[in-house]
């Protein structure tokens, strides 16, 4: 049994959860739109543990939301999940942000699911997975247009887009078995998959793992 920590920065969603043996315990949020993860992420690990009556000493590891999304909340949810485990010599386990986030999505055979993450302009952070949540595109930067996904439209069973970047296909898609679900990642989707790393001894190396940024960061001047 297995007592993991799941961190979820990658969004304007600061999420933090406790899972124990693949069940959450606790889990605190902040959704309000603004990124408060500097502010808030520390003070959300202390009150998942203080709700489930445990230390930092209990944790058997630390799962963290490796990305694609935002390269500052990327970078914050990073240092902190390797700086616990670094002083608490636990193991490091990275989550695909979109594989959790399909994870929102109960879907019937057939069916599709395409978590999409907002990037610059008509651009997203996307893939595209089973109902069994197997991978069947990859994750790519995608600069969306109307016939984007024509080929998962032509059998006529549903396709699930779900993210904060939905609104922009929305806009553009007229196809009546597309499906838009606008939501953030959550660190509750983390706990299961987090534990399923776990019992593989699927873990990253503390001191040289990097986000998933997928694309360089880039300053635009004023």
């Amino acid at each position: 049994m297995a007592t993991i920590l799941s961190l979820e920065t990658t969004t304007t969603n600061c999420s933090v959860a406790l899972g124990i043996n693949g069940e959450i315990v606790a889990i605190k949020e902040d959704k309000k739109g603004g990124y408060s993860h500097a502010e808030k992420l520390h003070v959300f690990i202390n009150e998942v543990l203080t709700e489930a009556k445990l230390a930092l000493k209990d944790l058997d590891a630390v799962s963290v939301s490796k990305g694609p999304g935002s390269y500052t909340g990327l970078r914050i949810g990073v240092s902190a999940a390797k700086g616990l485990c670094y002083n608490l010599d636990i193991p490091l386990l990275a989550i695909s942000t979109l594989e959790a986030l399909a994870h929102q999505v109960q879907a019937k055979a057939e069916e599709v699911i395409v978590p999409m993450l907002d990037a610059r302009r008509m651009e997203v952070y996307m893939a595209v997975y089973s109902s069994e949540k197997q991978l069947i595109s990859p994750v790519e930067a995608k600069v969306l247009e109307e016939n984007s996904f024509e080929s998962y439209f032509s059998n006529f069973y549903p396709v699930y887009f779900i993210g904060n970047g939905v609104e922009k296909f929305k806009e553009i898609c007229s196809v009546k078995n597309a499906f838009f679900i606008d939501t953030l990642p959550s660190a509750k989707e983390m706990v299961k998959l987090a534990e399923h790393k776990y019992k593989i001894s699927d873990t990253e190396d503390v001191a040289y793992f990097e986000p998933y940024y997928l694309k360089d960061f880039v300053v635009n001047r004023k």
